[in-house]
């Protein structure tokens, strides 16, 4: 499994709508969910961005199809990074030279 983290903003009809969040972050859940992921946490910030989600899921393809099934629906604009745990990084660090 992998994890990711995504940092993201609201758009205009996001913030307008954003009375709606929590209940969208729980599809977003659900979506991660069923896809045999798992959804560690959503935070929402104060600052450049208006939350951070942190998952852990199967594989590149699978956080792409959630990311765009959440961008479609407009509320929110995102930056997801790939990150890499103790043992993954162990083991890149391991095949330096």
């Amino acid at each position: 499994m992998q994890a990711f983290i995504t940092l993201f903003n609201f758009t205009d009809q996001g913030i307008r709508n954003v009375k709606d969040t929590a209940e969208r972050a729980k599809a977003v859940r659900a979506a991660i969910e069923s896809a045999g992921g798992t959804f560690v946490g959503i935070w929402w910030t104060m600052g450049q961005y208006d939350g951070v989600l942190i998952s852990v899921a199967p594989d590149d393809e699978t956080v792409m199809r959630i990311l765009m099934m959440v961008g479609m629906q407009g509320n929110v604009r995102s930056t997801t990074m790939r990150a890499f745990g103790e043992e993954e990084i162990g083991k890149i660090i391991a095949g330096l030279p």
